[in-house]
C-alpha cells in the first residue's frame, strides 16, 4: 500500500476519532457536569463524576492519540507544514493547539496531579469546585466546535475568516 492508499484511512481515522472526542466532550460539559451539579450529595456527585470521568478518559487518550497520529500523518503526505506560516489555515494552528492541549492535560496533567487536586477542591468545597470544572469545559469546548467548523470548511475549500 502507498501513501494515496493509506490517506483517505488516515482522514477516515481523523474524522472518527474527533467525532468521538469532542463528542465525548460535548456530552460531559453539556449534560454530565451539569447534572452533577443538580445533585445535593457532595459524595455522591464527586464519586459519580470519577467513576464517568474515569472512563471517558481512557476514550479520550485513544481518540486524541489516533487524532494526533492521523492528523501528523496527512500533513506529512500532504507535504503541508508550509500551511502553519499562512493565517487563512489558522483553524490548522487551532486544530493542533487543541489537540496539544487536551494531549497534555490527558496524558501528563491529568494523571501527575490534576485528579488528585480536582478531588481535594471538591471535597473542600464541590459547588465551587464544579463550577470551576463547567467553565473550563465550556472554554475548550467552544474552541473545540470553532476549530472544528473551519476544519471542515477549510478541508472543502473555504478559509472562514482568512
Amino acid at each position: 500500500m502507498d501513501t494515496a492508499d493509506l490517506f483517505p484511512i488516515a482522514r477516515a481515522l481523523h474524522v472518527f476519532g474527533v467525532v468521538l472526542w469532542i463528542g465525548g466532550v460535548a456530552f460531559v460539559t453539556t449534560v454530565l457536569i451539569p447534572s452533577l451539579k443538580r445533585l445535593e450529595s457532595s459524595d455522591d456527585k464527586l464519586e459519580l463524576f470519577e467513576r464517568l470521568e474515569g472512563r471517558f478518559a481512557f476514550q479520550a487518550r485513544i481518540t486524541t492519540f489516533l487524532t494526533g497520529l492521523s492528523g501528523f500523518y496527512m500533513v506529512e503526505v500532504m507535504d503541508a507544514w508550509n500551511r502553519f506560516l499562512q493565517v487563512q489555515y489558522w483553524w490548522m494552528h487551532l486544530m493542533t493547539l487543541i489537540w496539544l492541549v487536551f494531549t497534555v492535560v490527558l496524558f501528563l496533567l491529568e494523571p501527575l496531579f490534576l485528579h488528585r487536586w480536582f478531588h481535594e477542591m471538591a471535597v473542600k468545597d464541590s459547588r465551587r469546585a464544579f463550577i470551576i470544572l463547567h467553565r473550563l469545559h465550556i472554554v475548550l469546548l467552544v474552541l473545540s466546535l470553532i476549530t472544528l467548523l473551519g476544519a471542515v470548511a477549510g478541508a472543502h475549500g473555504s478559509h472562514l475568516f482568512g
